[in-house]
């Protein structure tokens, strides 16, 4: 069992807090309030960053002492809306936010993953009809590896896991979100994941 903290209660968040619950984990899922952010970091083994990414980067960093020596999760991706609230484009073009936040958290040990998909898919990858793939990005091979861990799980096949390499990666992965809202518009919120397929 991880005590695990999840920042951001709404659907990202909530469908993971249920999820890593129902696996046995201690979790606590908190809103955007940085009292309770900070205590449920300050107690927490793993942190998930589920909140909106266009204010990921300042909350964090105002986090950075409870959030020394943690490893945080990052799922957000930090885009600009389109007027029918849909991502429009990336608030750090040539970067990423996972990058933005191991650069304000050097001691914290951070790893993109899960955002590339639709929030349902996150926890039950295998109810899609072909396999998805979750990527992972970060400096820390440990750190990954305890991540890895707890996709498997959130039902993802260890075969279904991609490490792409060091944090600087997440760039590709965020910018994904591009392709996401032409694909909404057209087919709507049907639940999908960007999969390599092999």
């Amino acid at each position: 069992m991880t005590t695990i903290a999840v920042l951001g209660n709404g659907r990202v968040g909530g469908n993971l807090a249920t999820a890593l619950t129902r696996a046995g984990h201690q979790v606590t899922a908190v809103d955007r309030s940085p009292s309770a952010a900070a205590d449920a970091a300050r107690a927490a083994e793993i942190v998930i960053n589920a909140t909106p990414g266009a204010g990921s980067l300042e909350r964090l960093a105002a986090l950075r002492e409870e959030l020394h020596g943690k490893i945080l999760v990052d799922v957000s991706n930090a885009t600009t809306d389109a007027p029918d609230g849909l991502p429009a484009d990336l608030i750090y073009p040539g970067s990423s936010l996972a990058e933005q936040l191991q650069e304000a958290l050097p001691e914290t040990r951070v790893v993109k993953t899960l955002n590339t998909m639709l929030f349902p898919v996150m926890t039950a990858p295998a109810a899609l009809t072909q396999t998805p793939t979750a990527f992972l990005s970060g400096d820390d091979p440990q750190a990954k590896q305890t991540v890895r861990e707890l996709l498997t799980d959130l039902g993802w096949l260890t075969e279904w896991i991609t490490d792409l390499g060091g944090i600087r990666t997440a760039r590709a992965t965020e910018a994904a979100i591009l392709f996401v809202p032409h694909f909404i518009r057209s087919h709507g919120f049907t639940p999908f994941a960007v999969s390599i397929a092999r």
